[in-house]
C-alpha cells in the first residue's frame, strides 16, 4: 500500500465526520449507533438521507450544502476515495453531512426502522451479469426497506441504459410508484425532473461519462415497507461500451 493511501486512512481515522466499524465487531456486538444517527451524530432531527457507492463523495457534500435541513451520509467500502469528500466537507464545516465505511451489503445493519428518507444510487456499476450485485435490484430493496420510512425515496442517476431499463422494469413490475424518469436529464426537461440539483451536482464518473457523449439517466421512485417483490424477466441489452473484450449479447435480469 503506497504512503499516500496509509496517510489518508490515518486522516480518515481521525475525521470526526467519519464512521467505521470493522466486520468482527459488527458481527460480534453490532453497530452501537443504529437508531441513533438523529441523536448521538447529526445531533438534530432532520431526515436522513444516503448515498450508496458514494466513491469520492462529491455528490454527498454537493446535497448537503445545497440541502441545509437535511443530514447526509455518503457510504463507501473505499476509503481512499472517500478521503477527498470527508476532508472536503470537515474544511467547509458542513455540520449536516457524514460518511460511512462499509460494503453496501450489510447496509441495514447500520440504520433502524424507519431511520433513513431517502437513498441515491449514482453512477452504481450496473453488474449486468448478476442481478443480487445492483443496488437497484429486489435483492438490496428488502434491505433497504427495513430502515427507511414507509414510501421513502429511492433515487437512481446513471450513464447506463441496461441499470435504468432495468430499474425502472423492477419498479413498474412491483408497481413502485414512478414519480420521475427520463433517459436523457440534460437534454429533456421530463415531468419530475425539475429540480435543479439533477443538473448542477455532478461526480467525477458523471462528468467523465458527459464528455465522452454518454446521456445521464435519472429515475425516482417510493419504496412501500410491504409487499412481496419479483425481479423483472425481461430481456434487456448490455452496454456495449462497458463491454471492451467481451461479446456483446443480450442478458435476461433475473439473477444467475
Amino acid at each position: 500500500m503506497g504512503k499516500g493511501k496509509l496517510a489518508k486512512f490515518a486522516e480518515m481515522e481521525q475525521n470526526p465526520l467519519v464512521v467505521q466499524c470493522p466486520f468482527w465487531v459488527l458481527k460480534q456486538e453490532g453497530f452501537g449507533m443504529k437508531g441513533k444517527w438523529n441523536s448521538d451524530f447529526f445531533h438534530n432531527p432532520n431526515p436522513i438521507v444516503l448515498e450508496l457507492g458514494c466513491g469520492r463523495g462529491e455528490y454527498t457534500v454537493g446535497l448537503a450544502r445545497r440541502y441545509p435541513d437535511k443530514n447526509f451520509i455518503g457510504v463507501d467500502i473505499k476509503g481512499a476515495r472517500m478521503w477527498h469528500g470527508a476532508q472536503t466537507a470537515l474544511s467547509d464545516g458542513l455540520t449536516n453531512v457524514g460518511f460511512l465505511r462499509t460494503s453496501i451489503e450489510f447496509i441495514h445493519e447500520f440504520f433502524g426502522e424507519g431511520e433513513v428518507s431517502e437513498i441515491w444510487l449514482t453512477f452504481s456499476d450496473p453488474q449486468m451479469k448478476k442481478a443480487t450485485k445492483r443496488l437497484s435490484s429486489t435483492y438490496f430493496m428488502e434491505r433497504y426497506r427495513k430502515m427507511m420510512v414507509d414510501n421513502g425515496l429511492i433515487h437512481l442517476k446513471t450513464d447506463s441504459p441496461f441499470l435504468y431499463t432495468y430499474t425502472k422494469l423492477m419498479a413498474e413490475r412491483n408497481r413502485l410508484p414512478l414519480l420521475a424518469s427520463t433517459d436523457d436529464l440534460y437534454g429533456r426537461s421530463d415531468a419530475g425532473c425539475e429540480d435543479s440539483s439533477l443538473r448542477e451536482i455532478q461526480t467525477y464518473y458523471e462528468q467523465m461519462w458527459l464528455e465522452r457523449g454518454f446521456s445521464i439517466k435519472y429515475l425516482c421512485f417510493q419504496l412501500p415497507r410491504e409487499g412481496a417483490l419479483e425481479e423483472p424477466d425481461e430481456e434487456i441489452p448490455v452496454d456495449g461500451y462497458r463491454s471492451y473484450h467481451h461479446e456483446v449479447r443480450s442478458t435476461r435480469t433475473t439473477a444467475k
